[in-house]
């Protein structure tokens, strides 16, 4: 297959390189470990090819790819590749593949009969197995019978699979639901998958991930959001123990201690006062009350379905409730995987002593380091939390 070039390029799971020629891109390499490594397998690829800058339309192919691996939603079907030196039934595995779009999977045997030969689910595993185009053909996409994950022949083998599945949003197949569970109880993504990627994304993170050891944040169950965000309220800007006794004192003045929309907003100023709830307090609780019996706030089973930016920006309507809180209440409640609280003292003051830094750093900086860590970047958070605090601050 001739090649006249090819570059490497940085993205979030590491260097990944690219070969093209006259008549569109010959080749995609998925990252070997260290740059080097990765430049040697490219040229061992691809030896005709000298290192050079990549012409327009690869750059393009190249932007997309980075973007796809940042979780952005990106279609690569329509970019150009030369098959000239694949065999007829490669081919027709990989166009069969390419169809597939971000964030779906589907079955070795779909693929082969939509490349007109059914019954031959083992002979697509092979031609998926010699992809010359990782990525732009994704036949990381493509599972084994039952949901289970498949080979993969890139480095990593299914660790890396099953990154990539996770960057697009899926973590549903067998095989990663009972490694989720196997590690970290109740996360819906797989947390031993997110450690593994921070630590070749960022040396520096992996070593605050080896001082920290195992990660083991643990999530917190709530009947409703209202209960969730009316606990919330109360426990800000107050230590835990006094936050505690105050709703407590709260908790105490409704039948069997059950808090509801309907009975805080039937409850005398005075009697709410007196538990010890600061006038704003009063005035925030209120408002969450009015906003869930208006049905402005979600139910939990309604906020998972919604995306983290929707939801912040529907809890956030509620009086006292800022943006930490409700990334909060993603990360401790509904254990999304791709939260960065950078307002947060202490995820800025980690990521200070992580970096040997006297200096807290700025949002601008933490969000572009930030980068390097999606789709996992609550885990990223959790150890960030770790560094600035070694003993324990949120287990």
């Amino acid at each position: 297959m001739p090649s006249t070039g090819f570059v490497l390029f940085d993205t979030t799971i590491g260097h990944c390189g690219i070969a093209w020629g006259a008549r569109g891109i010959v080749g995609v390499q998925l990252p070997e470990g260290r740059e080097m490594a990765t430049r040697a397998r490219l040229q061992q690829r691809f030896p005709d090819a000298a290192e050079a800058p990549p012409p327009r339309e690869v750059a393009g192919a190249i932007d997309d790819i980075v973007a796809l691996l940042r979780g952005e939603p990106r279609d690569l079907s329509d970019i150009a590749l030369d098959m000239d030196g694949v065999p007829p039934f490669h081919r027709q595995v990989y166009e069969a593949a390419r169809t597939i779009p971000a964030g779906a999977t589907a079955a070795y045997g779909a693929i082969a009969m939509r490349a007109g030969k059914p019954g031959a689910a083992r002979a697509v595993g092979q031609a998926l197995g010699r992809n010359p185009f990782a990525i732009v053909v994704p036949c990381h996409r493509v599972l084994a019978a039952g949901g289970k994950l498949g080979g993969f022949s890139a480095d990593g083998g299914t660790t890396t699979k099953r990154r990539l599945l996770a960057i697009e949003g899926v973590s549903a197949t067998q095989d990663a639901v009972r490694r989720v569970r196997a590690s970290t109880p109740g996360f819906g993504f797989d947390t031993e998958a997110a450690v593994a990627h921070l630590r070749a994304v960022d040396p520096t993170l992996a070593r605050v991930i080896d001082a920290a050891g195992p990660f083991r944040m643990e999530l917190q169950t709530t009947p409703s959001v209202f209960g969730a965000l009316a606990e919330a309220i109360v426990y800000q800007q107050l230590s835990g123990k006094a936050a505690a006794t105050i709703f407590g004192r709260v908790r105490d003045l409704f039948p069997r201690r059950r808090v509801t929309p309907e009975r805080l907003l039937s409850v005398s100023e005075a009697r709410l006062r007196g538990a010890g709830l600061s006038r704003a307090k009063l005035l925030a609780l209120r408002d969450l009350a009015r906003r869930t019996l208006a049905g402005e706030i979600p139910t939990v089973a309604a906020a998972r379905r919604l995306d983290d930016e929707t939801l912040i920006e529907r809890l956030t309507a509620v009086r006292g409730v800022g943006r930490w809180t409700a990334e909060m209440f993603l990360m401790f409640r509904l254990g999304r995987p791709d939260v960065l609280p950078v307002d947060d003292y202490g995820i800025r003051k980690g990521f200070a002593v992580a970096l040997r830094k006297r200096e807290l750093p700025d949002r601008q900086a933490l969000e572009r380091r930030g980068t390097r860590w999606k789709p996992y970047r609550t885990v990223a958070s959790w150890y960030l939390w770790r560094a600035a605090d070694p003993p324990a601050r949120r287990d």
